[in-house]
């Protein structure tokens, strides 16, 4: 992995990377995190493995992180983002954008809402606002989601701000991109299988994933 790492100009992960299942906490920083600091990750998505309708619980899980978590569409009861939307980071003369949505763990009409310390809004349209907003600030436009592929493909149709859809959830292998309307979506299955490797130019995204050796 360090070795396609270094051949990359950023590295992104799609979430549900840590071991600790939905209702878990961990009494530990998760190693996953070491990986990715180590990997130099420009930016991941939160997983609903990484969240926790608790406070405490939600810190526990993402204790020890030292990159770029985003998720726009998390929030306290407030109203306030738990974590940024989007980042934004420039290399080989392009601006490139990175937001992140994920499904909704609990939202105001669940009658667990009460005993949450966070909310979740509906991603699809989460997703189109920040795009939106964040297009003209861009030369290319990337969502990390973690929302399955059915949603990715209805963001594609929906949303054609966004150039590139890397998603997560559903454990959708992808060999190649699929292009959807204008919108190229890549999926890179689950449990560290695959990693996939990409090529931005002209407008496609071109590429597919490799296989990484069985831990």
């Amino acid at each position: 992995m360090h070795g396609l790492r270094a051949e990359a100009d950023v590295y992104v992960d799609t979430g549900d990377i840590i071991r600790a299942g939905n209702l878990g906490i961990p009494l530990r920083p998760e190693a996953a995190w070491e990986h990715l600091a180590a990997l130099d990750c420009t930016a991941s998505c939160l997983g609903n493995r990484e969240t926790h309708v608790f406070e405490a619980a939600f810190r526990a899980k993402t204790a020890g992180v030292r990159h770029p978590l985003l998720c726009g569409n998390m929030f306290t009861r407030s109203g306030d983002l738990v974590l940024p939307a989007s980042r934004i980071v420039q290399f080989g003369g392009q601006k490139v954008g990175f937001f992140s949505v994920m499904v909704p763990m609990v939202t105001e009409k669940m009658r667990t809402q009460a005993a949450s310390a966070y909310l979740w809004s509906p991603p699809i349209a989460e997703a189109q606002r920040i795009a939106a907003k964040l297009r003209p600030q861009v030369d290319v436009l990337a969502a990390l989601t973690h929302i399955g592929y059915r949603q990715d493909q209805l963001l594609a149709e929906t949303c054609p701000e966004i150039d590139i859809i890397f998603g997560g959830h559903s454990h959708t292998v992808l060999e190649s991109p699929v292009l959807v309307n204008q919108t190229w979506i890549a999926q890179g299955g689950s449990h560290g299988r695959f990693a996939g490797v990409y090529r931005w130019e002209d407008g496609a995204l071109t590429g597919g994933l490799v296989p990484l050796p069985a831990k």
